[in-house]
């Protein structure tokens, strides 16, 4: 069943590049408690080039401590702030990188006070399926409405909000209806999310592509590429995550929500900033593969060729620095290089040039046969 629900809470945007000023603006509001943010994995960064006098700064840690900044002149309160980043401690981290910019913008030791002092970064997770403004059933949804919305936005029915902290009394979400858990320890909920949803993505969307498939759903249907996403799933990541019933359910769970027919999740929104994204969502599942059996989880291994091999043949939508090495060097350097992985991944050195080899001379689907071997 497909529901359609009018969003009427949102009242206005700002713009900081076009609008610097009712951006800064909004730290002078006293009504102004919650701060949410969702900026992919690799939106929580330090950017040193970053300026106080930017307008604005150009990283998001850097946009928020030029607002709090402002907030702590006008003598204000400060903020909960919702870090909703598919990272480790998204909340902490952001945290770190304000603190750092208040450190290397001089700013003081009274507002690094008020930082710790009146504001809460909260560690949390988010877990649902959204896929976009649905373009092919826009005009008929338009005709539906009696008005153009440039707006709309696709989701599942499923949501799961997981909070580090208690403001229920502040913001009643449980109250309204929604799937929110106020906790103190939000990481097991993320790790299982992570490795499992946003690892069975990641470890897919580059075969996919390559396989000139477009959807989740399409992926779904490819017996191949089910056959796939089932051994990565569940001969790999569940056995090192541990199979509980709790995760196998959820496994589950997962495969029904990426078979939704409502849902046109695109491969290529999916592929956004993959590099972060394959460091945070699958690495962690290889790397305690490894650990437990002293060999490397083929199949997990071959989705990071796909992306090298991807990355090298088409354009895409990720750091510009980052995407612009892959193209432009060997798969040696590109492994080796820690600032990309987080880490040296040399040691996938023989079995990535192979896959990609395969790749080369027999074609994606013979590869993706071979990677299962």
């Amino acid at each position: 069943m497909c529901e359609k629900t009018q969003i009427e809470s949102v009242t206005r945007a700002v713009n900081p590049y076009r609008d610097f000023n009712s951006f800064m603006l909004l730290a002078k509001n006293p009504d102004l408690r919650f701060i949410i943010s969702n900026t992919t994995e690799a939106g929580i960064f330090f950017d040193s080039s970053c300026k106080f006098s930017d307008s604005p700064a150009a990283s998001f840690p850097g946009k928020l401590t030029q607002l709090l900044f402002e907030r702590f002149k006008n003598n204000l309160g400060g903020f909960v702030i919702l870090a909703c980043e598919l990272i480790d401690n998204n909340g902490k981290e952001l945290k770190s990188c304000v603190l750092k910019y208040a450190e290397l913008w001089k700013l003081g030791g009274d507002f690094c006070r008020w930082i710790e002092n009146e504001n809460v970064f909260c560690n949390t997770l988010v877990d649902r399926i959204v896929t976009g403004f649905p373009a092919a059933e826009a005009e008929n949804i338009f005709r539906e409405l009696g008005y153009k919305d440039m707006l709309l936005d696709t989701a599942e029915p499923y949501h799961l909000w997981v909070i580090e902290g208690d403001f229920e009394n502040e913001l009643p979400l449980k109250k309204a209806g929604f799937n929110v858990i106020w906790t103190n320890n939000a990481a097991p909920y993320k790790k299982m999310k992570v490795r499992i949803l946003n690892g069975s993505h990641t470890s897919l969307v580059f075969p996919s592509l390559l396989c000139s498939i477009e959807t989740v759903g399409e992926s779904l249907k490819d017996e191949l590429l089910m056959k796939y996403l089932n051994v990565c799933l569940f001969d790999y990541i569940l056995p090192v995550l541990g199979e509980t019933q709790d995760n196998k359910n959820f496994a589950n769970a997962v495969l029904e929500r990426f078979a939704n027919p409502y849902i046109r999740h695109l491969w290529k929104s999916i592929s956004l900033n993959s590099v972060s994204k394959f460091s945070a969502r699958v690495l962690p599942t290889v790397i305690d593969y490894m650990a437990e059996n002293k060999a490397l989880p083929k199949p997990l291994v071959f989705s990071l060729a796909c992306l090298i091999e991807y990355y090298k043949s088409n354009d895409v939508n990720d750091d510009p620095n980052a995407s612009a090495f892959i193209k432009e060097n060997s798969i040696s350097s590109i492994l080796s290089n820690a600032e990309l992985w987080g880490m040296d991944l040399s040691d996938m050195n023989v079995l990535i040039n192979e896959s990609i080899e395969i790749i080369s001379r027999k074609g994606i689907r013979e590869a993706l046969r071979w990677s299962l071997f």
